[in-house]
């Protein structure tokens, strides 16, 4: 199987070349060039297995036997076998027909460690089958940079660069980028916001010499590798509320857009998905996009759910990619729209196919405080405000459509990563997993750097060790 930007104007590569650029040379993002589809039976046929069982099967059809079988599932049964949680993604129903997707029971409390976890191993096999070496860059608004550091820390094959805004992020989800002691991690504090540090990692892998020099490999769900992994949940959650013969409509809490289009990946593979829905917090350029046809940046603003606050979804272009009839030369032109005027417009045709397929809410500062005191008032269910946001508007649809359909709402942070809003909301302040132990008490180690470009590259040019060719 090979893989094509959204742009078109990069070469198509392989799963591995994919998995390991990240970006495309043109500023593309990948996908591949057919997707594999699974009839009713082969649906079915992941009812009783077990998480990493069921990866397999939805994963391996994308590798297209490029990573032998067996080295596969020994890849993902390890990436699994650390969530404490034996289901790894379990459901909990909350009301008739409304269910949280929990996704926070791996090492870092969020849902990026599925799909983290699997990538480094991934990243790490593929180095180690070519003897080199990368600089494995990412942009995060608090969880990614987390879990991309739990994942990579202590790996010979690679440096780890993360910038984060600084200051705008919990204490929790700091610590964890900050006291991991690994020689090969770099925790930077940027000055600006998550937009600024997304753009920053672009610009890196769009100067291409530096590109070569440090062989730049990408975490952030501009990575193909992260959107598959994630593909997975949607079709286990699914199964156990009785797909392929009953559909299921999906609530993601957004902000790059990766997460729910991983459903929308599994929807084009067969899964019978009624709606998706966005959940957005004040930072609401999705929901506005939808209502208007019209996507525009705005002030990004800091809420109590952090990995929210983006405004540019590098995602979407991977949706407008598909939208448009996967027509690269439109893409070309909205993205350089985009970047010359910080806006542009939806044609009618890609904005009646994109409404077709997915709804979209904004859920304010009050509403999610307000919905975090009535999980545990009715439910003694205590979500955390990405959460919030996503069951506050999985409400908004079950209104809107009726409940026929069952409605999972993914939940994708521990509660203890967030103790501040928490204790805000219900006056109980969430305690750390034993795992976690002594994190507010480590030492911390980051540097902070100005949201200037050129600052950014030395810093990291002369931090990360020179030579691709890997210690022995």
């Amino acid at each position: 199987m090979k893989y094509i930007s959204t742009r078109g104007e990069a070469a198509p590569l392989s799963f591995t070349q994919t998995l390991l650029h990240g970006l495309a040379a043109d500023g593309g993002l990948y996908l591949p060039e057919t997707y594999p589809h699974f009839d009713a039976a082969a649906i079915a046929g992941l009812a009783g297995l077990s998480y990493a069982q069921a990866a397999q099967r939805v994963i391996a059809p994308f590798v297209d036997g490029e990573i032998e079988p067996d080295a596969l599932a020994a890849m993902i049964e390890d990436a699994y076998a650390g969530f404490r949680h034996k289901a790894v993604a379990p459901l909990v129903q909350l009301e008739s027909n409304l269910f949280a997707l929990e996704l926070f029971h791996g090492p870092t409390l969020a849902f990026k460690d599925l799909a983290m976890q699997l990538l480094a191993r991934l990243v790490d096999h593929a180095l180690k089958a070519r003897g080199q070496r990368a600089t494995v860059v990412g942009a995060t608004s608090g969880d990614t940079g987390a879990a991309a550091i739990e994942a990579f820390a202590g790996l010979a094959q690679v440096d780890v660069f993360i910038l984060y805004p600084h200051q705008r992020v919990s204490e929790v989800q700091r610590r964890q980028m900050t006291t991991t002691g690994a020689p090969n991690v770099h925790a930077i504090a940027l000055e600006g916001s998550f937009d600024d540090a997304q753009g920053a990692v672009k610009a890196l892998f769009n100067n291409r010499p530096l590109r070569d020099e440090l062989g730049l490999c990408g975490v952030n769900s501009i990575n193909w590798a992260r959107i598959l992994a994630q593909t997975v949940y949607y079709f286990t959650s699914a199964v156990v509320l009785g797909a392929p013969a009953r559909p299921v409509s999906f609530v993601t809490p957004t902000g790059n857009f990766g997460d729910i289009f991983a459903g929308w990946i599994a929807k084009r593979m067969g899964l019978p998905v009624e709606r998706l829905v966005i959940a957005s917090n004040a930072n609401d350029i999705l929901p506005r996009a939808l209502a208007s046809g019209r996507y525009e940046i705005g002030a990004s603003l800091a809420t109590q759910s952090p990995s929210m606050d983006i405004q540019v979804s590098s995602n979407f272009e991977r949706l407008l990619f598909e939208a448009h009839g996967r027509d690269a030369g439109a893409i070309r032109l909205k993205m350089a729209q985009l970047a010359q005027a910080r806006a542009f417009s939806l044609d009618a045709g890609p904005l009646d196919a994109v409404r077709a397929e997915f709804d979209a809410f904004s859920v304010s500062e009050p509403e999610t405080t307000a919905e975090i005191a009535r999980l545990w008032r009715e439910s003694e269910y205590v979500a955390d405000p990405h959460s919030a946001v996503g069951l506050a508007a999985a409400r908004r649809e079950i209104f809107a459509r009726g409940a026929a359909t069952p409605v999972v709402a993914l939940g994708t942070a521990h509660p203890a990563k967030f103790p501040d809003a928490i204790e805000a909301a219900i006056g109980l302040r969430p305690a750390l997993p034993p795992h976690l132990d002594g994190l507010m008490e480590a030492g911390e180690r980051f540097e902070i750097v100005p949201n200037d470009q050129r600052e950014i590259e030395r810093f990291i040019r002369e931090t990360a060790r020179v030579g691709r060719k890997a210690a022995s």
